[in-house]
């Protein structure tokens, strides 16, 4: 019996997808066992990379978040898949899949991985509640135009307050502002985005104290400490859990991944029918802003066991496969999946993630982005558990950028 091993991470979607892949994987090839070795976010990152997990063979393959990539080709832990594609081509790569999924993967003449899980970030609304005739009146009314998903972050905080109603707990908005390394930099990226800023400097170094960067951490910092407008969980929320806060029909709107749209529409689904998505709101005189951040699978450089390793790749990168994980509530990552009119059929959501994910700006690269990111941990906390000013709180952190020597490529 020959066992492959892949690390994931522990969420329940990702779990189901990979189980049922992993035995029809099983039952095409005899004689081989597929271990599934699910762990959280930090141990993850930390077992495949830092402690050498793909370098030194202990995992033939694991699921990677693109912020982690240039690292792991840096440090020598991934395998160069342009190799294998040569050998014993994919199907249609890369013309198969968006660009702005297929160009975060490659760095120099090495391909680090394949996509298997997407999803673009947007607005995600209840279009039951938007749509609602006595609560279009009422806003009408209240806040002076017309009840439609917010165009500018003025309309935002404005929609959301509006929305807020204790006697049926709904609020308006939520962010995932757990400290674990990704959203807080993600929803910071966007912030400073949409209000015309950039991350770094033109040699590359990054810029969190710039005019841009101090306003997002203001507007950040106020919705998220004020409960008669978001979530008051959101300081404790990572990206799952805030799915799930919106699923369970709490929250009227957010700025999360496509993904949650997805699941709405899942079967037995109460919000079934009753979500919908739009442009991400941006300041007056910017252009909405997307990001795309995704889930790939990667091959460990120290694989004893590499032809099976490709072989799985091949077989989960397939038109059936790559389709197969949306029952699970996933995205997955091929035009042809986008664009299969069933899917669009029972989950609306996809006739858009096209559009969305062509125009999405892709984070930057650099071996040192998890230093970035508890960078940015550490401003979001402070900005939501102190009253430092915030000024000072961006002004020190990048003395702390500068000290460590962090840049992007």
């Amino acid at each position: 019996m020959t066992t492959l091993r892949i690390a994931i991470r522990n969420y329940q979607d990702f779990e189901r997808a990979f189980e049922e892949e992993a035995r029809l994987f099983e039952a095409s090839h005899a004689g081989v066992k597929v271990e599934l070795v699910s762990i959280g976010i930090h141990e993850l990152y930390k077992s495949a990379l830092k402690a050498g997990g793909l370098r030194e063979g202990r995992f033939d393959l694991a699921l990677l978040v693109t912020d982690w990539l240039s690292e792991g080709v840096a440090s020598g832990a991934l395998e160069d898949l342009h190799i294998w594609q040569r050998r014993t081509p994919i199907a249609d790569w890369p013309d198969g899949w968006a660009r702005s999924l297929t160009r975060p993967l490659t760095f120099g003449e090495k391909l680090s991985s394949l996509p298997w899980h997407d999803g673009p970030e947007c607005l995600v609304y209840r279009k039951d509640l938007f749509e609602d005739s006595t609560l279009r009146a009422r806003h009408r009314v209240q806040v002076g135009r017309e009840l439609e998903p917010p165009a500018t972050w003025q309309e935002f905080e404005e929609t959301a307050r509006f929305f807020r109603n204790p006697a049926t707990g709904l609020f308006g908005t939520l962010f995932a502002a757990f400290p674990d390394g990704h959203n807080t930099l993600y929803d910071f990226a966007l912030q400073v985005w949409s209000r015309g800023g950039e991350l770094s400097d033109a040699d590359g170094t990054p810029r969190v104290n710039a005019a841009e960067a101090v306003r997002a951490i203001e507007f950040y910092r106020r919705i998220v400490r004020d409960p008669a407008v978001c979530h008051p969980q959101s300081p404790r929320l990572d990206s799952t859990q805030s799915g799930d806060v919106f699923l369970a029909g709490e929250i009227a709107m957010m700025v999360n991944w496509f993904g949650f749209a997805a699941r709405s529409d899942r079967e037995g689904s109460p919000l079934a029918g009753k979500v919908a998505i739009a442009p991400i709101p941006a300041d007056r005189g910017c252009k909405p802003v997307s990001l795309s951040v995704f889930w790939a699978l990667t091959m460990g450089s120290g694989s004893k066991q590499k032809e099976l390793a490709w072989e799985f790749l091949r077989f989960a990168a397939t038109p059936e496969h790559d389709l197969g994980i949306t029952r699970h509530g996933l995205v997955g990552g091929r035009l042809s999946t986008w664009r299969d009119p069933a899917l669009q059929a029972r989950i609306p959501a996809y006739r858009e993630i096209e559009g969305i994910s062509l125009g999405a700006r892709q984070l930057p690269t650099g071996p040192k982005m998890a230093e970035f990111a508890g960078v940015i941990d550490e401003i979001v906390t402070r900005a939501l558990t102190t009253d430092d000013p915030t000024a000072a709180i961006l002004d020190e952190s990048q003395h702390e950028i500068e000290r460590k020597g962090i840049r992007f490529a």
